[in-house]
């Protein structure tokens, strides 16, 4: 490598570095201000090992470096390195993370379970990158996680719960009526829908599920709903069916007779309503 492309190439590590240490700085700041955290993290520590990286090819790329100090350099970014990754897999033994990117590559969904106490806890994220804690799922899991997502704005977590029940954890991500007021899932779908033999039937008493003629009756207070644009349906406190709107779905709501709408697709535990 001749002389101006070594310069050039140690300047681009020296650049790397400080961009990546001017974003940890950034992070630090929105965790002191705002109790932000990466999405994953993990984040953290692979960061560092970059700057540490960059930074020691920076400088034997740009300055004139004695053996003796190469090897000296070396051995320091060396154990730095081990280092963090020794930090790295610790925290990994602690912390699951559950990171899961919509379809459309616009949303993240984040739960971030401690391994010793099994608390879980969903994040809200920014930018992809850094994410808050929202709130804590109701009950204490046991590291077994399935994401599925219903829609590019609507993600299902399925988990299993330290008493071995299946519980259901939705993330949302949009709306069905422009974001210019709340509104309720149930009054959305009211009248009937089906697919084939099943049909789903929402009312002011609650939603009925006909599964091929075995018939289930959700009350309201065993209907749980996420956002504005899913619920899980509840029986014997364990989730039972999640019912999330497409994202071309139009309210029924307003509707003096609600019409009997065929389902494009149905597939357990999942529903989805669209028109």
């Amino acid at each position: 490598m001749n002389l101006n492309k070594k310069k050039i190439v140690g300047w681009l590590f020296f650049l790397i570095a400080i961009g990546l240490f001017c974003i940890q700085m950034g992070y630090f700041f929105l965790q002191s201000r705002y109790g932000m955290e990466y999405s994953d993290n993990r984040i953290f520590y692979v960061i560092n090992i970059i700057i540490f990286v960059s930074m020691f090819f920076s400088i034997f790329l740009l300055l004139t470096v004695t053996n003796k100090w190469k090897m000296i350099i070396g051995s320091i970014l060396v154990i730095l390195v081990l280092l963090l990754v020794g930090l790295l897999i610790n925290h990994s033994s602690k912390i699951n993370h559950i990171v899961s990117i919509s379809p459309d590559l616009k949303h993240v969904f984040v739960i971030k379970e401690n391994t010793e106490t099994g608390q879980s806890t969903y994040y809200r994220t920014y930018y992809g990158i850094f994410a808050r804690p929202k709130e804590n799922l109701p009950y204490k899991t046991n590291g077994e996680f399935k994401v599925k997502w219903l829609e590019k704005d609507i993600a299902a977590l399925t988990y299993k719960a330290a008493d071995n029940k299946i519980h259901q954890y939705i993330g949302t991500y949009g709306d069905r009526n422009g974001g210019s007021s709340y509104s309720y899932v149930g009054p959305s779908i009211q009248g009937k829908w089906e697919v084939g033999n099943m049909r789903i039937i929402s009312a002011s008493e609650g939603i009925t599920i006909d599964n091929n003629g075995e018939i289930e009756r959700y009350d309201w207070g065993n209907i749980v709903q996420f956002g504005t644009i899913a619920v899980v349906l509840m029986k014997n406190n364990e989730a039972q069916w999640t019912i999330g709107l497409n994202e071309n779905f139009k309210s029924n709501s307003n509707e003096p007779i609600p019409p009997l709408v065929k389902l494009p697709y149905i597939k357990q535990p999942w529903i989805i309503i669209s028109q």
